[in-house]
């Protein structure tokens, strides 16, 4: 029961943007795409590898999950979110949600959190898209970040929690930390976290990120929590806030 009432909130708030100036800049191109050919497995490539060159190391790979219904309708953000956060030597994919059933509750289900009718986790989806996306473009493994935030940020830990996984930097932002419904909190080791979360968060309680904060650093993680003011959403310097996550991840 009080799983399905968390998801439940988890969906139906979807977070105030509220962000201040974003940088200028030019438009960039956008491509759906579907992983491994699979129509379940849509997702948006934002920005255009073949505009310039190709940085010697690859491009740096942003990965997001929306939060809210996690779906396309966050396409203007998350686009924006690559344009003013990142750089020209960063490409930014979008996924989209699959809901299995019209009832789901669990926007982004995971191998330790199922919904019914299921055919692959969010875990596996990840995995497909970084892979798609390396087979078209030479991709900097290094540089590859999953930004999630409120509904998706349960399916970041449990992407994070694997033994072998082929990301190792994560940005959660204004979401809950459940244990009891991930794998292992051991298998953090070595993996490196960013949370941004309010202290006056009514939806996902700061004290969340406290104990994810506690709990990892003690399973061999490393982290940094950036606190912001106003409660659960995007505000104030949305796309700053969210590069310096970005470079506080990619410093090491």
């Amino acid at each position: 029961m009080l799983k399905s009432l968390l998801a439940a909130i988890l969906l139906l708030v979807t977070p105030v943007v509220i962000a201040t100036d974003p940088a200028e800049t030019l438009a960039s191109t956008s491509e759906e795409r579907f992983a491994g050919d699979d129509r379940d497995k849509r997702y948006i490539v934002h920005g255009s590898s073949t505009t310039g060159k190709t940085p010697e190391k690859g491009f740096g790979l942003l990965v997001v999950l929306p939060g809210g219904g996690g779906g396309a309708d966050f396409r203007n953000f998350v686009e924006s979110i690559g344009k003013n956060s990142t750089g020209p030597d960063w490409l930014t994919v979008q996924l989209v949600s699959k809901m299995w059933t019209p009832e789901q509750k669990i926007i982004w289900p995971t191998e330790t959190n199922r919904v019914k009718k299921q055919r692959f986790t969010t875990e596996q989806f990840i995995d497909q898209v970084i892979a798609d996306v390396a087979r078209k473009n030479k991709i900097d493994r290094h540089r590859v970040v999953l930004l999630g935030w409120s509904s998706s940020g349960p399916a970041l830990y449990a992407h994070a929690l694997r033994k072998k996984s082929v990301v190792s930097r994560y940005l959660v932002a204004m979401s809950v930390f459940r244990p009891k419904y991930l794998p292992p909190i051991q298998l953090a080791r070595g993996k490196s976290f960013f949370l941004y979360h309010s202290r006056e968060d009514q939806v996902c309680p700061f004290a969340d990120a406290e104990r994810a904060g506690k709990d990892l650093r003690a399973a061999g993680a490393r982290l940094e929590i950036l606190e912001y003011e106003g409660g659960h959403g995007w505000r104030g310097n949305v796309y700053g806030n969210i590069k310096k996550g970005i470079d506080w991840l990619t410093s090491k």
